[in-house]
């Protein structure tokens, strides 16, 4: 297996995304971070607040068009919209920027951490025997969401988890590998590397194509979400 490490922020870290060292038995297989384009496309809809922005400064703009008005006139016109929509944009970008750069997931030979917060940041350790179910959603040929099915008994609360969360899924709250890179080849790493910890053979990778196995078969069984 291949590590894919990123370098050192938090210099109080005892280890990079890690609130602690790892035992000498237990290592880093994989290391990632949201991808922030991707993020900000498919997390904060900066795509749909572009085209909000857009159709506001169209409509502001039309009156001065139709009365046939010169560029100078039209510009003044959208002095104060056209500033407003740029820094509207800018600001969601940045908030996607440190979403991305204070978020690590960190797959080990043992367990998957999360670890979150642009403010407060906080640590979720998720043992592979936790796990009931991981499925893996493309949003292109690189980029995708590995989301965790958690045992029954154990419950994360949404918002401590929001963005690396299921989308809706209030009750009973799945942990998300949101808008990662790389992420079928991230998916066959988990899938494996569970696999050699519980010593139960997967009946395969987890992809983004469903199979039609039984839940006990394969409790990191592939689904479509």
């Amino acid at each position: 297996m291949s590590t894919h490490t990123i370098g050192h922020e938090y210099e109080f870290e005892p280890q990079y995304g890690l609130p602690e060292r790892l035992p000498a038995d237990e290592r880093i297989i994989w290391q990632v971070s949201p991808d922030v384009p991707t993020l900000a496309k498919k997390v904060f809809h900066i795509r749909e607040l572009a085209a909000y922005f857009s159709v506001l400064l169209v409509a502001r703009a039309a009156p001065e068009i139709s009365s046939g008005a010169g560029l100078l006139q039209i510009a003044l016109s959208l002095k104060w919209l056209f500033p407003l929509s740029v820094f509207g944009l800018a600001s969601v970008w940045f908030i996607a920027w440190m979403t991305a750069r204070t978020t690590v997931y960190t797959l080990t030979n043992k367990r998957v951490v999360m670890r979150l917060g642009i403010v407060l940041t906080v640590t979720f350790n998720l043992p592979f025997s936790r796990i009931a179910a991981a499925a893996l959603r493309k949003h292109n040929a690189d980029a995708g969401d590995i989301t965790l099915t958690l045992q029954p008994a154990d419950h994360i609360a949404w918002l401590h988890l929001w963005p690396s969360v299921r989308p809706f899924h209030l009750a009973h709250p799945q942990p998300m590998l949101r808008c990662v890179s790389h992420a079928s080849r991230l998916a066959a790493q988990l899938s494996e590397a569970w696999s050699v910890h519980t010593g139960i053979a997967a009946t395969g990778p987890v992809t983004d194509k469903p199979v039609n196995a039984p839940p006990t078969a394969h409790p990191l069984r592939p689904r479509t979400i």
